[in-house]
Order: C-alpha cells, then structure tokens, then sequence
C-alpha cells in the first residue's frame, strides 16, 4: 500500500522510558501542533520491559497522529531508527531521544534552519546537564577526531536530535551502530549540514543507557569511518602501499645479510648476518600476504557495489537548458 505523504516525521526510538513517555508526547505534541504542519510521530519500541509498549498503544489508540512499531527484541538504537525511518512517510524527518534531555521546543529552530538550504541540521548541546565531567571530555575528544576524520565541523556527533531530508537515508543505510556517526557518513556522502544550539536538560526519570563503554565503541568506529572515508572504493591501495614497501626493505636486506659474513673480520657485524637474513625473509613474507589479501580485497569491493548497483559517485542535481532536477 502506497504511505500517505506527509510533510514531517518525528522518530523516537524507545527502550524502557515508561516513566517520560506520557511527558514526552505531550511536549512534542505541543510543539507540532503549534506549527500548523501535518505530521506524524512514530515510536518505536525497541523490546521494552517495563511496560513502555502497552503505554505506546493507548498513545496510538487516542491521537492519530501517532504511529508505533513494535520491535521483537531489543535489536539496538541503530536498528530502532532505521525501523523508524522506514515506517514514517515524511519528506523530512525529526530524530529525538525518549528521555527528555533533548527539548522539543528546539525543533522548530532546527526546521528553520534546514529551509536555509541544508540536508542535515544537527543540534548541539554546548551545555550538557546531567552528565559527569568524564562522560563529557571523552565526548569532546570523541567528536574532535571524528570531525577531523570525516572533515566536518561539528561539535557534537551525539545528540540525536538532528533533523534529515529523506533523501539523505538513501545514501546513508543504518546498519550496525551507525546512528553515532551518522551525521559524519552523510557528510562523506555529501549532504550539506548545519548545527544549532539547543537545550539539553537531566534526565527526567529512569536510568540512562549509555556508558563510558559508548565512547570506547565510537574509537572503534572510527576505524570504519576512516575506511570508508579513504579506501572504500580502492582497498587495494591500503594493504598495497605497505606490501610494496615491505618488499622493498625485504629486497635491501637480503643482499645485505650475503655482504656482513664477508666482513666478518668484525665478530659484532658478522653477527647481525642472521637477524638480517630473517627480517628480510619476514618482510619478503609479509609483503606477499598484504598483495593477495590486497587484490582479494579489490575483488570483494567490486563485486560488492557491482551486485549492489552503487555508485561510487552521488548526483545531487541535473540541469539541462532551463530545466532542474533536484535529485538529492
């Protein structure tokens, strides 16, 4: 059945918030309705068991702007916003958190913003409350190196509040635990992105879900981003280039460790002849390994976006004449 379109999606991921639901659908309730906007509000309850889901369903019985989906089991906040956006029919889309820290009230400004011509408006929680001081130098550095990795100027990765043309999602899969950096692969993908400021308040009631363990997750994270950013298209060149200059240290140590038993009227440099024999074999051996697995990683990418139809370019407009086609 074709979605009726609508002009906004708010998507809230869930898990376990029975106590801020009731307050969190009337604040952004409130908020939409003063906009005088159609939309919709989805919910999605990711396998909650403190008896957030049956509250979800008396919230969709009563106002038909609401929307639930029901996840089996608790599958992650990545999995949780992509059922999210897949099940809303918004051109644009509102992602908030269920704890309240996020203000609805900021959506508005956020909204504003994107008209501005952005794809992607990111909020910023310059003040954070509720959070220890720990919690929130490891975010700094955090968000630090992955706008460095990712060459975007942004100071805060991880509030989830942000607000997405639709568009932006079909360039940007959610997989695996994406929604931290989601905001860096659309950039890489080439969506043009703002931050605002906007008010971040303690949590209203219950635990929160994140640790310092988060920040030790996004470090990892890094590492794909920083592939995906430089060698997605040639991995070949990252195990290559190291192959290659293993041999070539492999190729000087060999004749050398022949040269050091003919001056082996010095014991001390006679004695080296072995070591350097091994090193020299031990690159030999390394540099053959980095070029196969090299060339069988530029097998799989290929077949990878052959069999995917990707692309390994975005259009983000076509003009011929005195036409334009936004294709972004």
């Amino acid at each position: 059945m074709v979605k009726q379109a609508t002009s906004l999606s708010v998507v809230i991921p869930v898990y376990n918030e029975l106590g801020n639901l009731s307050l969190l659908h009337q604040r952004v309730s409130d908020v939409m309705s003063s906009m005088n906007i159609e939309y919709e509000i989805v919910y999605v309850d990711d396998g909650s068991t403190d008896g957030s889901f049956p509250l979800l369903e008396q919230l969709a019985a009563t106002d038909l702007h609401v929307k639930v989906v029901g996840l089996s089991r608790n599958f992650g906040q990545t999995a949780a916003l992509a059922a999210g956006v897949a099940h809303s029919s918004g051109e644009i889309l509102i992602l908030l958190d269920a704890d309240l820290q996020n203000d609805p009230a900021d959506i508005p400004r956020l909204l504003a913003r994107l008209e501005e011509g952005y794809d992607l408006v990111s909020g910023w929680r310059r003040r954070r409350r509720g959070d220890g001081w720990l919690r929130c130098l490891l975010s700094r550095l955090a968000n630090l190196l992955v706008s460095r990795i990712a060459g975007i100027a942004i100071h805060d990765l991880g509030c989830t509040l942000k607000v997405y043309r639709r568009a932006v999602f079909a360039h940007v899969p959610l997989y695996g635990e994406m929604h931290r950096l989601l905001a860096a692969y659309a950039a890489l993908a080439g969506a043009r992105i703002a931050e605002v400021e906007v008010t971040h308040h303690p949590r209203y009631a219950g635990r929160s879900h994140y640790g310092l363990s988060r920040t030790l997750k996004v470090l990892l994270d890094l590492l794909i981003l920083k592939f995906y950013r430089s060698f997605a298209t040639r991995p070949q060149q990252l195990l290559g280039l190291p192959g290659l200059l293993a041999l070539a240290l492999g190729m000087a140590f060999l004749p050398l460790a022949l040269v050091l038993p003919l001056l082996a009227r010095r014991p001390r440099v006679g004695s080296w002849s072995g070591p350097v024999l091994l090193g020299g074999a031990g690159c030999c051996c390394f540099s053959l390994l980095s070029l196969q697995l090299s060339v069988l990683a530029e097998m799989l990418m290929r077949t990878y976006h052959e069999s995917q139809n990707k692309r390994p370019y975005v259009v983000r407009c076509l003009v011929s004449g005195a036409e334009r086609c936004e294709c972004w």
